[in-house]
């Protein structure tokens, strides 16, 4: 079997499972935040019980309109937070404790190799990095996992990407996963299994390799998974305590396709708008004017991410005409990186500095573009209109070119500030 097949079956108690099979599966952690568990939260209340299933596997996290940006965002986070309190629910997270959730979940510790995460937020699979199977469905499937503590799922046909090559300076998880989903499609894995391999992976952070399993969402797949080893093992060291079991794919686990890259001569990535299967190599973006740089959210928001920004910034100031916006994950990675001296680095080039939110990776508040407006994001979507005004553009990068643009005011490859 494959690692989802193992995983759903360890929690079906099915001895195996093969693609396209039904299972009723037994769910470790339920993830909510303040867009979507108000939706839940009155469709568990149909439902006519009065507890959780387990209070402490479920986590509610405001962090997509907090701090509150209106009325109606205010509203909701009050909903979850009498919710919460009502069902006395362990792993609530309030504003000034919070983080973006797929940055705060793993660094808080609830998730763990072999479990099943679900979470109504399309990036849950974020967590497939730590070998988990994690995925996003709908908020009345989270009302009624939250009831039983179980959900229905199909089980997935697998896709086997192996990446080889020692990866470039400046090129990274970002890159990889911008040019896997330009080569097969933002639906090349549709409701699929991805499990990335390969020396390139194994040489790869943790953070970047969270990247990448957020980010398989954008190539349709219910899951993008990486095998257990000595750096999950690092990462997982002081953060979980509880009992885990790794999954591994058998020998001869059966796959719908194998793929093969070889990254040893990628360049930087740009997803050009306004899907993120129109990659290019950054040259070709060259001399694209932006008005915003956005560097942070669920998908490059951690200290590997804010590290590379500060290499860059450092000595720099932020051009004249671009508005520079940095976000940090969590509170626990704001302070860190402010022992390291980051975020003075930022602010003495002229980046505004963000408390923990999704905001303007969903045009949400906190950077929201007007028309005619471009920017290059670190975030993971570049719809129409998913950052602001529908005739505004964002061009999809990794943390070292959305610097470097910033400081230069175009699209540029980040050797070119340190020239």
């Amino acid at each position: 079997m494959t690692i989802v097949e193992k995983i759903l079956a360890l929690h079906s108690n099915k001895s195996s499972l093969r693609p396209g099979e039904l299972v009723n599966a037994k769910v470790d952690l339920i993830l909510g935040n303040d867009v979507t568990a108000p939706v839940a939260i009155k469709e568990f209340r149909k439902i006519g019980i009065s507890k959780v299933f387990d209070k402490d596997k479920v986590a509610l996290v405001p962090d997509h309109f907090t701090p509150n940006k209106d009325i109606q965002s205010a509203e909701n986070s009050l909903m979850m937070r009498n919710f919460a309190k009502e069902m006395e629910i362990t792993n609530y997270f309030e504003v000034g404790r919070v983080g973006i959730e797929h940055c705060l979940l793993p660094e808080k510790g609830l998730v763990a190799p072999g479990e099943i995460i679900i979470g109504a937020d399309s990036h849950t699979c974020t967590y497939g990095a730590l070998n988990a199977f994690a995925t996003g469905v709908g908020s009345t499937d989270i009302a009624a996992a939250m009831a039983t503590g179980y959900l229905w799922f199909r089980v997935p046909e697998t896709i086997k990407i192996i990446y080889t090559g020692k990866l470039r300076e400046w090129v990274s998880g970002k890159d990889l996963i911008l040019y896997t989903i330009g080569q097969i499609g933002v639906d090349g894995a549709l409701y699929k299994s991805i499990e990335f391999m390969g020396d390139t992976i194994k040489n790869l952070s943790i953070d970047s390799r969270m990247t990448m399993a957020n980010m398989a969402i954008e190539a349709g797949a219910k899951c993008g998974l990486f095998d257990y080893d000595e750096k999950t093992e690092e990462y997982l060291k002081n953060r979980v305590t509880r009992n885990y079991v790794p999954v591994t794919s058998d020998s001869d686990a059966v796959y719908e396709k194998i793929l093969k890259f070889d990254v040893s001569n990628l360049e930087p990535q740009v997803a050009f708008p306004h899907l993120p299967e129109n990659t290019r190599a950054v040259q070709e973006a060259k001399n694209i004017k932006i008005d915003q740089a956005v560097i942070g959210s669920c998908t490059n928001g951690r200290m590997e991410d804010l590290r590379i920004a500060a290499k860059l910034l450092k000595g720099h100031k932020v051009h004249p005409d671009v508005r520079c916006i940095i976000f940090p994950g969590t509170q626990e990675i704001y302070k860190n990186a402010l022992k390291e001296g980051l975020i003075e680095i930022f602010i003495d080039a002229g980046a505004a500095v963000s408390t923990p939110t999704c905001g303007p990776c969903l045009g949400g508040h906190m950077g929201v573009l007007a028309k005619g407006e471009r920017a290059v994001s670190t975030t993971n979507r570049n719809f129409v209109g998913r950052m602001g005004h529908p005739e505004s553009e964002v061009y999809l990068v990794n943390p070292a070119v959305a610097t470097a643009s910033a400081i230069v005011g175009y699209i540029v490859h980040p050797e070119e500030v340190l020239k």
